[in-house]
């Protein structure tokens, strides 16, 4: 029988995906890389040779290593699905970065000029949503785990991709929260919300992070929520040094995934290089 992937296929793969618990984000993901490998292929058979030649083409287009290793993950999952083993290919080597190059990294004193920027501005929102993202580590899909009853208690109980984790909030931003929800007269559920009372989404805090980027002086690139989660995770590791604990409070599976958020910035891999005094 002549393997071609169909509609049926994708709407099939789709109600799998869903009963292994994944995210609607992972699905949307999985399915977008499916398809775009289903298009390229047109009418031929789905091969491993076909598969390979694929991954060829993403490599010579100029994508990153990552997204190439992303979108294969994608195409070996439905492969696992529909049972055909002998078509998953594996991802393309990467060499661990020994350190987060200087124009991708955000510091403290620019995050700390991006809060104020957002003060100036009065968004108070937006303040806070920084501030709660860089001081508790959470990814920004889970701020709508931060709750009036989490912010009272001083702690979110934050379930994702089967996973339940307590994420504790310190009593300063907790006393920021606590004036905000009195301001905003918020009776409970998330604290972040839009003007209809839904939970904001991330596209809103992304564009709202953007435009403070000239007035704070900070690099574009460098500006969005996820690199907020990164500089928690680099001061938290600078501290105790535990990158098992520091797992655990990010929520990830595995260290290897840890350790990509506290790669140190190439200025301090140079000051450490300098203190080697090898140069005689």
């Amino acid at each position: 029988m002549k393997r071609i992937i169909t509609q049926k296929i994708l709407n099939d793969f789709a109600a799998w995906l869903g009963k292994e618990e994944k995210s609607k984000n992972t699905i949307v993901k999985y399915l977008r890389d499916v398809s775009a490998f289903a298009f390229a292929l047109g009418e031929r058979e789905v091969t491993k040779e076909a598969v390979i030649s694929y991954k060829q083409h993403l490599t010579d287009s100029g994508y990153a290593v990552r997204s190439v290793n992303s979108s294969l993950a994608s195409l070996n999952s439905l492969f696992s699905f529909l049972g055909w083993n002998d078509c998953r290919v594996k991802a393309l080597k990467v060499q661990r970065q020994v350190f987060c190059p200087k124009e991708k990294e955000l510091t403290k004193a620019e995050y700390e000029r991006l809060c104020q920027a957002a003060g100036r501005k009065h968004n108070k929102r937006l303040e806070l949503i920084l501030q709660t993202i860089c001081g508790t580590g959470i990814r920004v899909s889970e701020l709508r785990f931060i709750t009036v009853e989490a912010v009272n208690n001083g702690e979110a109980l934050v379930s994702l991709k089967g996973k339940t984790r307590a994420v504790f909030i310190v009593k300063a931003l907790q006393k920021k929260l606590l004036r905000y929800i009195a301001e905003q007269k918020i009776k409970s559920g998330a604290v972040f919300v839009t003007a209809r009372g839904n939970p904001i989404n991330r596209s809103n805090i992304w564009r709202e992070m953007k435009s403070l980027c000239l007035e704070a002086d900070v690099e574009p690139g460098k500006v969005f929520p996820h690199n907020l989660r990164h500089l928690f995770a680099r001061v938290f590791y600078g501290i105790e040094k535990d990158i098992a604990k520091l797992a655990d409070i990010l929520g990830h599976s595995s260290i290897n995934t840890t350790r990509i958020y506290i790669i140190s910035s190439g200025q301090e891999h140079l000051r450490h290089m300098e203190r080697m005094r090898l140069i005689i």
